[in-house]
Formats: C-alpha cells, structure tokens, sequence
C-alpha cells in the first residue's frame, strides 16, 4: 500500500522539532496525524477521504480540524474516546474504530492495532506489512511515558505485541522509518527495563521523593526536560507498586515531583449503536464543530467553553522525548 510520508514543523518536545503526517492509499487516502496545517498536505487534500490520529497530544492533531474540513473528509477516532478526541483537536469524529477493524484508504483498508502506554488511546494502524506506529516506537533514542496517563505495563506490552507482528517497517511520529522493527522494539524494552531497574535500586536505597529518585536513576543533564523525566519516574513507579494509582494516592506516595495530576475523564462510551457506525453529525462548514445532537458546543483548547481540567491540559504538550 502506498505510504507517503510528510514531516511537519510542530511545537514538540522531540529533537527532531517535526511529526510525520502520512497519507496512506492513492485515490481516497487515508491522513494519518496531521500535525499541523501545511501546505504540501493542502496539495493532496482533494484526494483525502478520511483522517484519523494514533493519539490525541498536540503534536500529532493540530491539523485534524482544518483538513478534515477543508476534505470534507470523514474524521475517524477511536470508539469510547470521542469527547477526548473532540477536546484535543476541536472537531467532532464522524466515525470510530476498535481494535482489528479496517479503515478505507485508497484502494484497500489499514487495520486498527491497539498500542496503549505512550496514551492510554494510542494505537497503530496496519498497512499491508507496514505499520504506522505514532510515539510507540522511535528509530534512536526513546519514548515518554509518564504518568499520569503513560503506562509503563500497557507500553511494555504494546512493544512486545508489535514485535510479535513482525511488521516490514514501522513509521513512526518522530524521526526517520525504522527499516529493523524488531530490533528497534528490542532496545526499546531493554531500555525501559533498565530504566525501571535503575528506578527500582534508587527505591531500595532509601529514596522516597521522586525528586530524589530522578537523581538517583538518571545519569545524565536533564535541563529542559526534568518534568518529563519526574513524569516517567513516577510511571514506573506505579508499576512496581502493581497498578496504576490516582493522581493523589501517586502524589502522597511519591511527593516532590511537581507535576499536577487532575482527575481522569471517563471515556464517553454508548455514543454509537455500534463500534464503526456513522455518528449524526451537523453539515460540513464552519457550524459543524462541537454540534452533536444533544451535546454542548465544545469550545478549542484554551476557551473558557472548553471542558478540559486546567491541570489536565498539560497531557497535549508531553510528545515524544529521546532518552527518558
């Protein structure tokens, strides 16, 4: 299947300073992360049919709402997460999708694989023996995942289950096509792994704050990037505690990582009579955004209207990070 790949200048955290948008299929492609509204995907857009993200950080959505509209194109996200999804990229979902059903693109479909752990929404999508992966996986360096949405025991798995699909290639968010997906998968467990042993020994040498355990565990200058790190520390941590906790039982057992964990939003769920089934939806155009029967209008991030928790908003800026 045709794959073309467009890196796009985005505010982000990972060194590359672009996320890879791609267009998948010929005639009726499928977009996949539009980061950010740019002109060489504005040439294509009359042959896009349909848009959908691998995850909602906003790195890899902020051109969803102007292409979509500018295609008249069919937004896809995934099922259970469509309030999320309208919040992060400011345009209702027409449709929704669940772990093994096909999208169109082009000629044929990609198949939803589900990749939790970078975002507990996170998933790739299957593309013939290629896979487009978003922030699971990296050709150098390594991925956030930090609490409190990054799961470190979801991530783990994810690489482990795309090692096991044996893709062709993996295209990745961030920096160049990973032509080794199996060895890439590889590092990328050792390191989190390694990670999580080093967290582990700081533990058990006394080390009760997260402050004092980042210190403990990193060997390296993390100026710029010490919340992200705090972030990941704490994420391995609730793993090694057996779960994921809450943002206050996480701040009472590991105090001084200064990151603000408001309160989880349930996923909506019951939103559609089944999973892929076209949502009502308002007619294209400037009116068609937040105007699902029965729901408030949803103002875009940063409006007074919008209904994302101020200490929530922070989960759209986390990215990809080499080396945490």
């Amino acid at each position: 299947m045709r794959i073309e790949r467009v890196p796009i200048e985005v505010s982000t955290r990972a060194p590359t300073g672009r996320t890879a948008a791609y267009l998948v299929g010929g005639e009726d492609a499928l977009l996949v992360d539009p980061a950010a509204p740019d002109s060489r995907l504005d040439a294509d857009l009359d042959r896009v049919a349909g848009v959908a993200v691998t995850h909602h950080h906003a790195d890899h959505v902020g051109g969803v709402r102007a292409c979509a509209e500018a295609a008249d194109a069919t937004v896809w996200c995934r099922y259970g997460r469509e309030a999320a999804f309208a919040d992060a990229t400011g345009i209702d979902p027409d449709r929704t999708f669940r772990e093994g059903e096909g999208i169109p693109a082009g000629d044929g479909a990609v198949t939803v694989r589900e990749t939790p752990g970078h975002a507990p929404e996170h998933v790739a999508f299957a593309a013939d023996g290629d896979l487009l992966v978003g922030d699971l996986a990296v050709a150098e360096g390594s991925v956030v995942v930090g609490a409190p949405e990054g799961d470190v025991r979801s991530y783990l798995s994810s690489l482990r289950r795309v090692r096991a699909m044996a893709p062709d290639r993996l295209y990745p968010g961030h920096g160049p096509v990973v032509e080794d997906p199996r060895s890439v998968c590889e590092r990328l467990l050792r390191h989190r792994l390694n990670r999580e042993a080093r967290v582990l020994a700081a533990v058990k040498a006394g080390n009760r704050a997260v402050t004092d355990i980042l210190d403990a565990a990193y060997d390296k200058d993390l100026a710029g990037v010490r919340n992200l790190a705090g972030m990941t520390v704490r994420a391995h941590l609730d793993k090694l505690h057996g779960g994921r906790e809450s943002g206050q039982q996480s701040r009472d057992r590991h105090p001084g990582c200064g990151v603000r964990q408001g309160p989880r939003r349930r996923p909506e769920s019951g939103r559609n009579d089944r999973p892929g089934a076209p949502r009502q939806t308002a007619p294209r155009g400037p009116n068609r955004v937040g105007r699902l029967a029965g729901r408030p209008r949803r103002g875009r991030r940063g409006n007074p209207e919008s209904v994302v928790p101020p200490e929530a908003a922070y989960k759209y800026r986390i990215g990809c990070f080499y080396g945490t």
